[in-house]
């Protein structure tokens, strides 16, 4: 068989798929082996989509992400959707064509040095020299990115590797199943080190979690959100971090760091703050203010190179997430009645002091205002989706608005933002990936996204792949003519009216994706969110766009319900 089936063999052999590519020469045996041997393939209109849209079906469903490219352009394209992955811990296969190797460096036909541009964007990159050696390097492929924390690994085949001959048989392709999802392999810290950490956390009278995105990785929220009600600990949670414990929960105190509801009041009076699966980066530390200098620190992280990068902690758990806090829940499990009991009152207040901060935006949340506040749009969502929805935000606004109000009501990844690489355009192919992945674990909830009009203007030619593919999500694009972000800094920091490339044109999207068959609303008044909103869960087999058209002012633009004026000295990054 061809080197290009080998690989297609070894794909199915670990139960992969669906896969975005746009194919090229290179890759011609693969494709057609996809064909021929049932891999679920689909054409993409721009390969960084595809690899969006490959890492959100990772991040709903901890399997690995599948994408392909080309050579030569198709390749550098992938660069911005796998440093997603990399940085979020997306466990993705990759397969890159490359030039025939018999010609490489004559100026081939789309020739660059890809390897060099695509190495420091992935995990690990394999080149498959020996068309023999296909299946070993494919079951490498999948071991390291699923392995430690998960991560994008690039799998280059030269031309005449992918069209190449050789025989196989059929104990060569073997897959391990352990690597079929994320993490594959689990790890404990040392006794001494979960005994101390025990000992700590009991001792505390005010103790704290923190959680990141690696609370989700690990598949840990049910198990987190146990622990946390079973010893009273309230939960605060970066934007990947929420669905450590529902939003709903009394132990939940929402987002911290640069945006936060209650969150750094607590932290900074807090005795114990127990970081869990978090990187602690700028926007989760406000810009590494928070925690305090003085604070006690226990941190857990599947990667030992994040201890000390940002603060230096008391304790260092080096671990999976899942099985640290199962052995923890373990050894203070005979404290464990006695500390709910003794925290019921600091969990009370926690839930008190959230119940406060909703009352004093509860005007912005339920706010008639024209054009459309975001708090109200969020607030809309937040009362009509169901406990099983997964909302998908793009980077920049969405992101940010999303983080800090929406409210998930069950424990889980019910929250998927692009905070790895905060990319704007991730919204319309992060809902397709998302749509494909609850469809593999049998889910039906629905998919919803927002994005903004910039993030859109990049994607709105992937509503085609969306359309032939009868995906059917909602897609709200928050509609303020500008690259708001980028103006309301603006704004804060040079005055009003002093604008520079930060202005949109006034469009209506509704209309225009009419013309891909799918849905089109707009909305203008708040009035009329909720019907939007409904239309679009009702739609399963096409895509639904909303246009909201919200705010134009940016002092109104940034993402607090309190919509904050901040006075800035020139140079200051406020948000």
């Amino acid at each position: 068989m061809t080197g290009g089936e080998a690989i297609v063999r070894m794909l199915l052999a670990h139960e992969a798929g669906p896969m975005f590519g746009m194919g090229g020469f290179q890759l011609l045996p693969f494709y057609d082996a996809a064909r021929r041997l049932g891999l679920q393939h689909s054409l993409i209109n721009d390969e960084r989509l595809g690899a969006f849209a490959a890492d959100a079906y990772a991040k709903v469903t901890g399997r690995v992400g599948l994408c392909d490219a080309t050579l030569g352009p198709g390749a550098t394209n992938l660069v911005t959707g796998l440093v997603e992955a990399l940085n979020a811990g997306s466990p993705m296969v990759v397969i890159v064509g490359d030039s025939h190797r018999a010609h490489s460096w004559k100026n081939m036909t789309q020739e660059s040095r890809q390897i060099e541009i695509l190495r420091p964007a992935c995990k690990e990159l394999i080149r498959i020299e020996e068309i023999d050696r296909i299946p070993e390097l494919i079951r490498r492929a999948f071991h390291v990115a699923t392995s430690g924390r998960p991560g994008p690994v690039v799998v280059d085949v030269p031309e005449d590797v992918c069209h190449g001959m050789t025989s196989f048989s059929p104990s060569d392709f073997a897959a391990d199943p352990r690597h079929v999802a994320a993490p594959a392999l689990r790890c404990r810290p040392a006794a001494g080190d979960l005994a101390r950490a025990a000992r700590m956390l009991t001792e505390a009278k005010r103790p704290m979690m923190l959680c990141g995105g690696g609370v989700h990785i690990s598949g840990a929220a049910a198990t987190v959100a146990a622990f946390a009600e079973a010893t009273g600990i309230p939960v605060a949670h970066t934007m990947t971090g929420k669905g450590a414990v529902a939003c709903t929960s009394p132990n939940n105190a929402g987002l911290f760091g640069r945006y936060d509801r209650i969150a750094n009041t607590l932290i900074a009076e807090s005795d114990c703050l127990f970081v869990v699966g978090c990187k602690l980066g700028e926007i989760a530390t406000k810009r590494y203010t928070v925690p305090g200098p003085a604070a006690r620190v226990i941190h857990l992280d599947i990667v030992a190179e994040e201890f000390g990068r940002t603060l230096v902690p008391e304790l260092a758990l080096w671990g999976d997430v899942r099985e640290t806090i199962s052995e923890l829940a373990g050894l203070m499990q005979s404290d464990a009645a006695r500390l709910a009991d003794d925290r019921a009152p600091y969990i009370a207040d926690v839930a008190a002091r959230m119940e406060k901060w909703r009352a004093s935006v509860q005007e912005r949340l339920t706010s008639d205002e024209t054009p459309v506040h975001m708090a109200r749009m969020l607030n809309e969502l937040n009362t009509l989706l169901p406990a099983n929805a997964a909302l998908i935000a793009d980077g920049g606004f969405a992101a940010h608005w999303g983080g800090l109000l929406y409210d998930t009501k069950v424990p889980g990844r019910g929250f998927v933002p692009d905070r790895g690489f905060a990319s704007i355009g991730y919204g319309l192919p992060g809902c397709m990936g998302a749509v494909l992945g609850k469809r593999a674990l049998g889910d039906d909830g629905p998919v919803f996204g927002i994005t903004g009009d910039g993030g859109f203007n990049m994607t709105l030619g992937e509503l085609e792949t969306a359309r032939r593919m009868n995906l059917g999500f909602t897609l709200m694009v928050v509609n303020n003519a500008a690259s708001g972000y980028v103006k309301a800094l603006q704004h804060l920091m040079y005055g009003e009216g002093n604008y520079q490339s930060s202005d949109l044109r006034d469009t209506n999207y509704a209309k225009i994706v009419e013309g891909f068959d799918c849905q089109g609303i707009r909305v203008e008044k708040p009035g009329d969110l909720a019907a939007a909103i409904r239309a679009g869960m009702a739609e399963r087999n096409r895509p639904t766009i909303i246009d909201v058209v919200v705010t134009r002012d940016p002092a109104k633009m940034l993402p607090a319900v309190d919509n904050r004026t901040v006075q800035v000295r020139k140079g200051d990054r406020v948000a």
